[in-house]
C-alpha cells in the first residue's frame, strides 16, 4: 500500500522489450535507502517490483498488459517519473490509500498558474469513473495523493501548491500529456457495499 506521498523524481534510464513485455530501468537515490529484490516500487502510481539494481538505477519487468493500460508504455529515456516506497508500518500516512493499481489514463486538458504560486490542473473526467470523483475527495494522479477542488461533466479539476509541483513529476508535464489514474478504493467499497445491500433488499422482498 502507498500513501501517494512522492518521494523523489527519478528517471528513465532504459527502456527494452523482453518478449511481449519491456524491462524499464530508473535512474533513483532515495528509494534505493533499502532495496531488495522483490521490493514493490510505485513508478507514476503503478506497483512495480525490483528485479534488479545498482548504486543509482534499479530495474522492473512490465507486461504487456502494464505497459498498454497505464502511461508506462509512452515513456521515453531520460522522462522523470514518481517515485514512491510502500509505507512502513511505523510511517506516518500523509496521503490516502493508494494501491498502485491504475484504474486507467486519462489526459491533461488544461494548466493554469494562479496568482498565488500554485496551478490548476484540468484533466479529462472518462465516464466510467463519474461515481468516484467527487469535490474535496482524493484522487491520485500519476502516483501522486491529490484534492479534487472541482468536478464538471466531463472534466475535474486539481489545485496543485507549489511544492507538489517542483516535488513530483508535474512540473514536466503539458497540455495533452497523458497521466495514469487511480480513483479512490474507499469510494470503490461504498459503492461495492451499496450494491450488495440492494441486493439483499430485492432478496428478501
Amino acid at each position: 500500500m502507498f500513501t501517494g506521498i512522492i518521494e523523489e523524481v527519478g528517471k528513465i534510464r532504459s527502456i527494452s522489450p523482453t518478449g511481449s513485455g519491456s524491462r524499464l530501468t530508473f535512474f533513483a537515490t532515495k528509494v534505493l535507502d533499502d532495496i531488495e529484490l522483490g521490493a514493490s516500487i510505485a513508478v507514476n502510481g503503478c506497483c512495480l517490483t525490483a528485479v534488479d539494481f545498482g548504486k543509482d538505477w534499479w530495474a522492473a519487468d512490465a507486461v504487456p498488459e502494464t505497459m498498454e493500460k497505464t502511461c508506462l508504455g509512452m515513456l521515453s529515456e531520460g522522462d522523470p517519473v514518481n517515485l514512491e516506497r510502500p509505507l512502513q508500518s511505523s510511517g506516518r500516512f500523509g496521503g490516502h490509500i493508494v494501491q498502485g493499481h491504475i484504474d486507467g489514463t486519462t489526459t491533461i486538458a488544461n494548466i493554469n498558474h494562479q496568482n498565488d504560486g500554485s496551478y490548476r490542473f484540468t484533466f479529462a473526467l472518462k465516464s466510467g469513473w463519474k461515481q468516484y470523483v467527487c469535490s474535496k475527495g482524493s484522487i491520485a494522479i500519476d502516483g501522486i495523493s491529490l484534492t479534487v477542488a472541482a468536478v464538471n461533466t466531463d472534466t475535474f479539476e486539481i489545485a496543485v501548491i507549489p511544492h507538489s509541483w517542483t516535488a513530483t513529476n508535474l512540473a514536466h508535464q503539458a497540455v495533452g500529456d497523458p497521466v495514469n489514474v487511480e480513483v479512490d478504493i474507499l469510494a470503490k467499497y461504498v459503492e461495492r457495499q451499496l450494491a450488495a445491500n440492494k441486493l439483499s433488499d430485492l432478496e428478501v422482498e
